[in-house]
């Protein structure tokens, strides 16, 4: 790929869709301000999930109760969780076998605005993640805010953030995957952290994905 003429390259990236996870970089400002692919909005009644395999996204299942995404809620591109992450989930939580859970590293983002449908690209400003643990998977979703947004978009910290609004993010994910009845939840948060240590989770991330994939060569930068 590296040694493909760049007219046919440039060629390339006009006929054909790049994959969202593959083909988008996380952005030259990273972790600072990153590239983000949208896969649900909140007004969702479906689960929608990236198919790793064509890049579209599928119909993962229909939402069973009544669960609503607080936020808009992707990934970022070109990130993997894997070695690097899991073993910095352990050393945060003082845990042994934590691992990865072989995804992109979520994100939820923040915006004043209604937007209607997922398979879109953000661009946004991290300000800090929830440490969330699925069996002895790490699973980390970044919080972050949309660049611009009137109401969300001048925040840098978490700390910034009303507790409520914490407090609904935690409440989703600690129950999104649990059935009625169910006596153990699935997943625990340990933490909410801020900016710095969401910086360390993305360039772990980063890192996972380079030793997983290699060097990328995105389409869109």
């Amino acid at each position: 790929m590296p040694d493909m003429p760049k007219e046919t390259w440039d060629l390339l990236t006009l006929m054909f869709r790049p994959h969202p996870w593959h083909g988008i970089a996380i952005g030259a400002d990273a972790p600072a301000k990153v590239n983000a692919y949208i896969e649900i909005v909140p007004t969702d009644t479906v689960k929608y999930e990236l198919d790793k395999t064509t890049g579209y996204l599928k119909v993962d299942r229909p939402q069973k109760f009544s669960n609503v995404y607080p936020t808009l809620y992707g990934f970022l591109p070109q990130t993997y969780c894997g070695e690097a992450n899991g073993a910095f989930c352990g050393e945060r939580t003082g845990r042994t076998g934590i691992v990865g859970d072989g995804d992109p590293l979520d994100v939820c983002v923040l915006t004043e605005k209604e937007i209607s449908h997922g398979d879109i690209l953000v661009e946004a400003i991290p300000i800090g993640g929830l440490r969330m643990i699925d069996g002895n998977q790490a699973d980390d979703k970044i919080i972050a805010v949309l660049e611009g947004d009137a109401v969300f978009g001048g925040w840098r910290e978490i700390e910034q953030s009303p507790p409520a609004l914490i407090e609904r993010l935690k409440h989703y994910f600690l129950t999104y995957k649990q059935l009625p009845g169910a006596a153990t939840p699935r997943v625990e948060i340990t933490a909410v952290y801020g900016r710095e240590e969401a910086y360390q989770v993305i360039r772990t991330t980063q890192a996972d994905y380079r030793q997983r994939f290699g060097a990328a060569h995105p389409v869109l930068r």
